[in-house]
């Protein structure tokens, strides 16, 4: 219960009429990006790049379908920056989200009607990346807009219905669109994903009278690009035992600058994260071709290579309860304190571990055998255990350690490390393509390749991780407020 500061009554307190919109949106726009990218790589392979299924044109075909993909993801996960400056500085939150999610329908409508025709396949990935990017900025914080402070106590349930719909979205698209593509071709099921979007484009349009829509701030140069400039080209102006972003202090608000020095800190640890995503997001491509060469039984019934993916959200789904309230404080009691950097480095070496098992299965294709598709599970397992000690407790290192100023600035920089790591998953396939210094990498050596790259990046984290520095800003703001009661 509440107290009405009009009335000075206690109510109850009672979800905003608008969250049933945003949260249908949601499900809708998550069935239908992850539905159109669950087909993405096979597809491109048949369609384009090896139609014949030619053994000789395998490797570079297979690399040329990886290198599309993940340029998408990349070009996905770098629009959140430019959605959420475009909301804040110039159209707000609703605007954005309803544009950028008319871009997204013509997107996927050109993936339907273009599905011979490469170039304007390409166009249409270039929208849905522009429409997922700028969704994904504006949304969740959408969210949190909706509520005041009669009924912010719900807030906590309603991410959680929120985040319920994200995974509910991707669970039920990685199984539904494999089956359309395998029994209806392409244009059915590149087509779902985009009447879904539609849909879910119509759904936030109508509860439009419900919104509580926070108008754009106009340009802010207090911000993280601008500061941060400044003190580089002003670098001449340091004086003795100054930090470098000191010097920008005169022209900028010392508060801003000193939650910049925060943001840069976490930045230290997010830079062993974008070699997590670049592994993390083949198990949505390589892996999936990989699985089109495996024994694809399971429980009597043969599933499609496209679904396998699905093992992941569903295993993510069963493994964050089982660390939060088992694994983490088992470990807290016997003593070995589960620190966020210590959960970093761990999930990094787990995420190490399931390309080991996928590189051995690969060794097995390679000798020209049909493993079962349950050791690909196993690697899924293991995956999901490091995404949710790499993903989560990224989140969380990200809020905790940046001060309330600079959280947005950490959100779209953490977004930023999963397309940084596509990228150079992207530039590796583009080498093999092109027949480059990459091109060794065939067979299992591909695999064999990422797990020693995740091999140097875990002895660098070793060393560096003990020293850096961590200040968590939400201990000292619960610290701050006991103190100031208790001089009350």
């Amino acid at each position: 219960m509440v107290k009405d500061i009009v009335t000075d009554e206690y109510v109850k307190p009672r979800y905003p009429k608008s969250i049933p919109f945003i949260i249908g949106n949601e499900a809708a726009e998550r069935f239908s990006f992850y539905g159109m990218r669950s087909i993405l790589v096979t597809f491109l392979v048949a369609q384009f790049f090896n139609p014949t299924g030619s053994a000789a044109l395998k490797t570079v075909a297979n690399a040329q379908a990886n290198e599309i993909s993940h340029i998408f993801v990349a070009l996905a996960y770098a629009m959140p920056f430019v959605g959420a400056l475009a909301a804040d500085w110039f159209f707000g939150k609703y605007k954005v989200i309803l544009y950028v999610s008319i871009l997204y329908c013509f997107g996927h409508l050109c993936l339907a009607v273009f599905d011979t025709d490469l170039t304007g396949f390409r166009y249409g990935l270039i929208l849905i990346a522009m429409g997922a990017g700028g969704i994904k900025s504006c949304v969740s914080a959408n969210v949190g807009d909706q509520f005041d402070r009669t009924n912010q106590s719900l807030l906590s349930k309603v991410y959680g219905w929120f985040y319920f719909a994200i995974n509910a979205g991707s669970v039920l698209s990685t199984l539904a669109i494999p089956y359309l593509y395998e029994h209806y071709g392409a244009k059915w099921a590149f087509g779902v994903p985009g009447i879904l979007m539609a849909i879910a484009t119509l759904i936030f349009f109508s509860g439009r009278k419900r919104y509580v829509k926070v108008p754009p701030a106009g340009i802010n140069k207090n911000n993280f690009v601008f500061i941060s400039l400044y003190a580089l080209f002003n670098i001449g102006k340091k004086q003795k035992g100054q930090a470098l972003l000191d010097v920008a202090k005169g022209k900028y608000d010392a508060e801003k600058v000193e939650g910049i020095k925060a943001v840069w800190r976490v930045m230290a640890v997010f830079a062993f994260v974008p070699i997590f995503w670049a592994m993390w997001d083949q198990s949505l491509s390589e892996w999936v071709l990989q699985a089109k060469e495996l024994d694809l039984n399971m429980f009597g019934y043969k599933v499609l290579a496209e679904q396998v993916q699905t093992a992941n959200p569903v295993f993510l789904l069963s493994f964050i309860p089982i660390f939060n309230y088992w694994i983490y404080p088992f470990l807290d009691k016997i003593g070995l304190k589960t620190t966020p950097l210590r959960r970093l480095g761990v999930g990094l070496a787990l995420t190490g571990l399931s390309f080991v098992i996928i590189a051995l299965i690969q060794t097995r294709v390679d000798a020209g055998q049909h493993p079962s598709v349950w050791w690909q599970i196993l690697a899924y397992m293991v995956l999901s255990a490091g995404e949710v000690l790499v993903s989560i407790t990224g989140l969380e290192y990200a809020y905790t350690q940046s001060p309330k100023s600079m959280k947005s600035t950490m959100s779209a920089i953490w977004l930023l490390t999963v397309a940084i790591g596509n990228l150079f998953v992207a530039y590796v396939n583009n080498s093999i393509s092109n027949k480059g210094f990459f091109a060794q990498l065939e067979g299992a050596n591909y695999f064999w390749f990422f797990v020693g790259l995740m091999a140097v990046f875990l002895l660098l984290y070793v060393f560096v991780s003990p020293r850096l520095k961590e200040r968590n800003y939400v201990t000292e703001d619960e610290n701050k407020v006991a103190a100031e009661t208790t001089n009350l």
